[in-house]
């Protein structure tokens, strides 16, 4: 990780140009896409930047992000803005380990796999033999890839073993492959070429150095989606574009998530906390950039204007509702539907609501998934909390709850997240959607809480004044909870 401090923010309220839309048309921390190959340093220098749109998406701010190590490479000083320091992040490498001298990069892997499979495809519509024995593995994965999705309906998915076996591309395949299923492509005539690029640029957008938030994470909360898409009460119910909108939204819903939560940003004055007014910091970062994305691949240019426009904010009224300082504020709507018997899914408000429901759901399914995939996940998102936990520690910030490794484990961590925060929720979903599926989530909800129980050390005398921390930080629900 490298500090820097504030970089200049060059503020430019004006009409957005059409050659800045044709960029990429969000903040991004991530670099370019390595698919087109990394720019020169130089060329980084004058590009990095990047551009969002202020509540009424009429005027562009654009904002310059050079760090300390792509400055260094050509000669640039950090520079100070005012007095006041800045802990500037490089999210790219923060939760990225040293490899050593020898080691191969994963990407570089994927990339030779990929290259492979180009290959074989090229050499079979030319009708010529297989020469080399690797494309027979290759081959042989694709076709297990293949067969997993003919079962992406079940709760038991291993979302880990289909990103293994499609070689780091399990976002981009799965959401492909759900909106061919159902028939979301022919129907509003999106061309493949252009879903094909928006997909890519989703996934390489997410931060796979991130232990938790990254591509795969997004795939599972995909999958889990269209687990929720095919109870009863919504098939049923839910439209077209519903559907359309609840993919697109489970696939970019923690786009471009710097591995930190949001009071890190505010605490070190990052510039997004300030654009955001500290307010629902990231979801707003994840939308605008899942816009930006939409825009740079013209994915849906041959809509009408308005449908358009309407499609980015119903949106982003999805992916804001991932936002677990609000989720009190969500719970209490829902238990008021439910207890007053008044949800109407012919209603197309009560369709989205029902809609960002099953997002928060799919969001926050882990600990309701079989105890070999939940325990995965449980252990990779507090790798994150403690990671983010040690970088407060070294710059001597007050540490966030939940983010010290030594005074929380991940049993602690887990039972709490649990207790106060998923089992409410999966409580309210299963009254509304009584269904297999359901109590099936909500047996391996009980099955993990007891297991992560029996892994906690013999009751101490700390141990309840956690619990009580726990349960009056879960009532709060401070803006950018961990979890979020």
């Amino acid at each position: 990780m490298e500090v820097c401090y504030q970089l200049p923010v060059l503020p430019l309220d004006r009409p957005v140009p059409k050659h800045v839309l044709s960029r990429r048309g969000a903040i991004s921390f991530s670099s370019s896409s390595s698919l087109f190959g990394a720019p020169d340093p130089r060329q980084l220098a004058q590009r990095r930047g990047a551009i969002s749109y202020d509540s009424s998406d009429q005027t562009a701010l654009y904002i310059r992000m050079l760090d300390v190590r792509v400055r260094s490479q050509v000669g640039f000083e950090p520079e100070r803005r005012g007095s006041h320091p800045y802990l500037g992040v490089d999210f790219r490498t923060l939760h990225s380990r040293a490899e050593s001298a020898g080691s191969i990069p994963a990407r570089r892997i994927r990339r030779l796999f990929s290259f492979q499979r180009h290959l074989l495809s090229s050499r079979f519509l030319r009708g010529a033999p297989h020469l080399n024995p690797l494309h027979i593995l290759d081959e042989d994965y694709c076709g297990q890839a293949k067969c997993m999705l003919e079962k992406v309906g079940s709760w038991n998915f291993d979302i880990f073993l289909f990103d293994r076996l499609t070689n780091g591309n399990s976002l981009v395949t799965l959401t492909l492959y759900l909106l061919s299923h159902y028939g979301l492509i022919e129907l509003f005539q999106l061309d493949m070429v252009k879903v094909h690029r928006f997909l890519v640029l989703v996934q390489e957008d997410y931060h796979n150095h991130n232990p938790y938030h990254n591509a795969v994470h997004a795939a599972d909360v995909t999958q889990a989606m269209h687990c929720y898409l095919k109870e009863p009460k919504l098939a049923k119910s839910l439209t077209s574009c519903d559907i359309l909108l609840g993919l697109l939204a489970a696939a970019t819903h923690d786009l471009d998530h710097p591995g930190v939560n949001q009071p890190f940003l505010i605490k070190t004055n990052h510039y997004l906390a300030a654009l955001y007014r500290n307010t629902s910091v990231l979801e707003n970062h994840h939308w605008r950039s899942a816009v930006g994305l939409l825009r740079e691949t013209e994915l849906f240019s041959h809509l009408p204007a308005e449908d358009s426009l309407n499609m980015e904010r119903q949106l982003g009224s999805l992916i804001l509702a991932t936002d677990i300082s609000r989720q009190n504020e969500y719970l209490s709507k829902f238990r008021t539907h439910l207890d007053q018997e008044d949800l109407c899914l012919g209603n197309a408000s009560h369709r989205h609501f029902i809609l960002q429901m099953a997002l928060k759901c799919a969001d926050i399914c882990n600990p309701c998934r079989p105890w070999e995939l939940s325990k995965q996940w449980s252990e990779k998102v507090t790798e994150e909390f403690f990671r983010q936990g040690d970088i407060e520690k070294k710059h001597k910030l007050e540490v966030s709850p939940l983010c010290d490794s030594e005074t929380n484990s991940i049993a602690d961590v887990q039972i709490g997240f649990m207790t106060y925060v998923v089992e409410p929720l999966f409580a309210e979903w299963a009254r509304f959607s009584d269904t297999r599926l359901s109590q099936t989530m909500l047996g391996h909800l009980c099955l993990n809480k007891a297991s992560w129980n029996a892994m906690q050390p013999e009751a101490s005398g700390s141990s309840e004044e956690l619990e009580s921390e726990q349960e009056a930080s879960s009532r709060a629900l401070p803006q950018g909870s961990p979890q979020s």
